[in-house]
């Protein structure tokens, strides 16, 4: 069996401070990088810019060691786990970040969660 997995856990959480910026009516420009839109959001609550960089920069690395963490365990302990907790029996896999009473990584297709 081949499996697809799709998983880019800090493009969704850029996503979800891009619709959190839209939605409060300040939008961020569409030409922001990445690093702008993550330094919109914590330069809210820093003491000063370094502070800000310091934590996205933390968080950047938090969410690609975690999406690094699901590549390496993936078909050993988590696709085991899926197949237990759930009924999806497909082959294509699509983790995503959301932020919903906390933070969750979600396998949109079988509906497995993993709370943060």
């Amino acid at each position: 069996m081949t499996l697809e997995l799709y998983i880019h856990l800090y493009q969704d959480w850029l996503a979800t401070v891009k619709e959190i910026f839209a939605g409060s009516g300040q939008p961020l420009p569409d030409h922001a990088t990445d690093k702008q839109v993550g330094l919109a959001y914590y330069i809210q609550n820093a003491a000063d810019l370094e502070e800000a960089e310091r934590l996205r920069a933390s968080n950047e690395e938090r969410l690609n060691e975690i999406e690094r963490t699901i590549r390496a365990n993936f078909e050993q302990v988590i696709l085991p786990d899926i197949l237990r907790q759930t009924r999806y029996a497909g082959d294509v896999f699509r983790f995503k970040w959301v932020f919903n009473q906390g933070e969750h990584i979600i396998e949109e297709c079988s509906e497995y969660r993993i709370s943060l």
